[in-house]
C-alpha cells in the first residue's frame, strides 16, 4: 500500500519580508514525502525549523510501521508510531517528527480520494478565515515600525502581530526600557493611530524561550495586559514561560486582553493543564509540531484557537487545513511576502483576499515538493534556529 517513505531537508530563504531579513537570512525545512501507487503524500515537521538532523532518523525509525501498514487510517497508523516510540517520545522530537509523516498521510488521502484534506477531518467549516501577517521583531526606531505596519497591509492584510520590546534594525540589539509597560502601552497608542480601528493588532511577548531578567513575571504581564487594553488588542501571545501555568490562569480570566499560547507544547496532552485551568483564552497549537489530529483535539477543549504556523509551505498548510476543520478558529497566521520554501510548495492552494484566507480546495494538503526545488536548495547544517545561550549563538 505504501512504498516509500523518505526525508527530504532544504534550506533556502527564510523570508522575502525585508523587516524579517536583517534578523534571519535563512531557514532549514524538513519535509516528509510518502510514496504511494504513483501518488506522494507531503507534509511537514516544524523541527526542521529547529534540528533537522534529527528528523530522518525518527522517519527511518517508524519506516517500517508505514510500509507494513494495510490500511491509510491516518489515526491509526499514528498510534502505531506513537505507541512504538512512547518511551522515548511521548513529547518533544519525537511527536514532532510524526506530525510531519501525519500531514503527508493527510496529504496522500486526499490526493488518492480527490478532496482537501479539511474534507477528510469533517469538511470546512468556514468559506474563509481572517488572517495576520506574523511580524516578528518590533523594529526600532518607532518610524520603522509604523513602515512595517504599512508593508503588511500593502500586501493585503487587515491585521498583524509584532513583538514586545523593540530590536534597532541596523544592530540587532534590543533597545532596553526603564518601563516595560508604558514602553508597550505606547506602541500599541501609536499603532493603533497610525492603522485606524479597522486594523487587526496583535501582540507577542515571546517569553517561552526568555530567561533571567528578560522574562516577564505574572504581574509585569498582568500590567502590560491592563496598559495596552484600552487601545483593542485582538490577542497577547506568550505574555508568560509556559512553566507558570497559575500565572497564565490568573492571567487568562482576569486581563481585558485575550492570552494566547501553546506553540512550544507537542502535545494535546501537554495543552490539559491549560485547558483544565482555563490558562489560555486562544489556543495555538501547530499542526506541524503536535499533528493535525492533535490539533482538532485541543480546538476541542479551549474557546477559541488560533494556529501558529512558522513552517515553511506545508506545514503552513497543514495548519490552514486543520483550521478550517474547526468551528472556534478565530484568526489564522500566515508568513507575509513569503519566501521559495514556501509559495513553490504551497502554490495557488494558498488564497488570500481582503486579508481572508480562503478555504482550499485543491487535494490533500495542495501542497508539492518539485525536483527543481530540492535541487536548487540543498540543505546547509548550522543555520536552524534556537535560542542563543553562552556558548552557542545563532547566526543569522
Amino acid at each position: 500500500m505504501i512504498d516509500d517513505v523518505r526525508t527530504v531537508l532544504l534550506t533556502g530563504p527564510c523570508t522575502n519580508d525585508p523587516w524579517l531579513t536583517p534578523f534571519k537570512q535563512r531557514r532549514t525545512a524538513a519535509f516528509v514525502e510518502i510514496h504511494a501507487g504513483g501518488l506522494v503524500g507531503v507534509g511537514e515537521t516544524y523541527l526542521g525549523y529547529f534540528f533537522p538532523e534529527a528528523v530522518p532518523l525518527v522517519v527511518e525509525y517508524v519506516k517500517p510501521i508505514l510500509l507494513a501498514a494495510e490500511t491509510l487510517d491516518v489515526p491509526t497508523l499514528v498510534k502505531r508510531m506513537r505507541t512504538c516510540i512512547a518511551y522515548w517520545g511521548r513529547v518533544g522530537v519525537g511527536t514532532a517528527v510524526l506530525a510531519g509523516i501525519e500531514g503527508a498521510l493527510w496529504d496522500l488521502r486526499g490526493k488518492r480520494e480527490g478532496v482537501p484534506a479539511h474534507a477528510l477531518l469533517g469538511g470546512a467549516r468556514h468559506e474563509s478565515l481572517p488572517a495576520y501577517a506574523t511580524g516578528g521583531p518590533s523594529p526600532w526606531p518607532v518610524s520603522a515600525l509604523l513602515e512595517k505596519a504599512d508593508f503588511y497591509l500593502g500586501l493585503g492584510f487587515r491585521a498583524f502581530k509584532v513583538a514586545s520590546g523593540y530590536l534597532d534594525r541596523d544592530t540587532r540589539e534590543e533597545v532596553k526600557a526603564d518601563d516595560v509597560v508604558e514602553l508597550e502601552a505606547e506602541k500599541v497608542r501609536t499603532l493603533r493611530k497610525h492603522v485606524g480601528q479597522d486594523v487587526g493588532i496583535l501582540l507577542d511577548g515571546h517569553m517561552g524561550h526568555r530567561e533571567s531578567s528578560d522574562r516577564w513575571t505574572a504581574p509585569v504581564a498582568e500590567r502590560v495586559l491592563a496598559a495596552i487594553a484600552p487601545h483593542d488588542v485582538l490577542f497577547f501571545e506568550e505574555p508568560l514561560p509556559y512553566d507558570d501555568l497559575s500565572g497564565y490562569a490568573h492571567l487568562a480570566s482576569s486581563a481585558a486582553v485575550r492570552v494566547a499560547g501553546g506553540e512550544q507544547l507537542s502535545t494535546a496532552a501537554e495543552f490539559e493543564p491549560f485547558a483544565d485551568r482555563a490558562a489560555f483564552g486562544i489556543a495555538q497549537p501547530d499542526a506541524a509540531w503536535l499533528g493535525i489530529n492533535d490539533f482538532l483535539t485541543v480546538a476541542s477543549r479551549f474557546p477559541s484557537v488560533a494556529p501558529h504556523a512558522w513552517g515553511a509551505g506545508a506545514a503552513v498548510m497543514q495548519n490552514v487545513h486543520a483550521a478550517f476543520a474547526c468551528e472556534n478558529t478565530v484568526i489564522v497566521e500566515l508568513p507575509p511576502a513569503a519566501g521559495p520554501l514556501h509559495t513553490e510548495v504551497w502554490g495557488d492552494a494558498l488564497r488570500l483576499e481582503d486579508g481572508r484566507v480562503l478555504a482550499p480546495d485543491q487535494p490533500g494538503l495542495g501542497v508539492t515538493l518539485t525536483d527543481a526545488l530540492k535541487e536548487r536548495f540543498p540543505f546547509v547544517a548550522g543555520v536552524e534556529e534556537f535560542s542563543s545561550v553562552p556558548g552557542k549563538v545563532m547566526r543569522s
